[in-house]
Formats: C-alpha cells, sequence, structure tokens
C-alpha cells in the first residue's frame, strides 16, 4: 500500500469492461490483500452472472438497483457475505444495477460451480 492518501474518481475512464461477462463493468478502487480486489461493479438490466465460486471470502454492498440472488431480491442498502468455496448466484440484474465488493483473495477459475 502507498504511504500517502490517493483517490479514484469514477469519473475516470477507469471503468474495465468483462469480456466473458456481458453487461457487466468494474472500477477497481484498491487490492486489501495480494489477489484481493476491493472494486464497484456495474450490471446492466438483464444481465446474468452464472454460478459460481470463489477460493476466498466475499463481501457485497448493493450500491443502486436491484439485483436476484440466493433466492433473494436485493435492493440499494443491502449487504451480503459469501464465505471463500460457497457456491453463489446466479446473480440477475432486475435494474440497472451498482455493486461495492471486497473479495479477500483470488478471484479463481470463475464460472465453475461447487
Amino acid at each position: 500500500m502507498s504511504r500517502q492518501q490517493s483517490f479514484v474518481s469514477p469519473d475516470e475512464d477507469a471503468w474495465i469492461k468483462v469480456d466473458f461477462l456481458p453487461g457487466v463493468d468494474l472500477l477497481p478502487l484498491a487490492q486489501p490483500v495480494p489477489e484481493g480486489s476491493i472494486h464497484r461493479a456495474r450490471l446492466a438490466k438483464g444481465t446474468v452472472i452464472p454460478v459460481h465460486t470463489h477460493p476466498a471470502d466475499e463481501f457485497v454492498l448493493v450500491l443502486s438497483g436491484t439485483v436476484e440472488t440466493g433466492g433473494r431480491r436485493c435492493e440499494a442498502g443491502t449487504f451480503w457475505t459469501t464465505p471463500a468455496g460457497v457456491r453463489q448466484g446466479p446473480h440477475v440484474a432486475v435494474t440497472a444495477v451498482e455493486l461495492l465488493t471486497v473479495r479477500l483473495g483470488a478471484m479463481g477459475p470463475f464460472g465453475e460451480a461447487a
């Protein structure tokens, strides 16, 4: 970590399209641990992220919109946690959605369900 304060502006051209997940854009914010990630994710309405697992714990806060996941409809303000290796999804964007995600390790081979 840098020894000075740093900033990421959402207005910058820092959003990254996720090629293997059409409708998903990411804004990397920080790397809290090796291979980990703190990022914002935008999902276009109708986007589906299929069932998957990660080899690290993951924490998600819905910033805006509505997403269905884990058999639950999640509105802005909903927070969920998924322990490492636990099956999650599919995540379905009912509306345009923005999420804040903290993953405490590698993403792993995405798309492999437990």
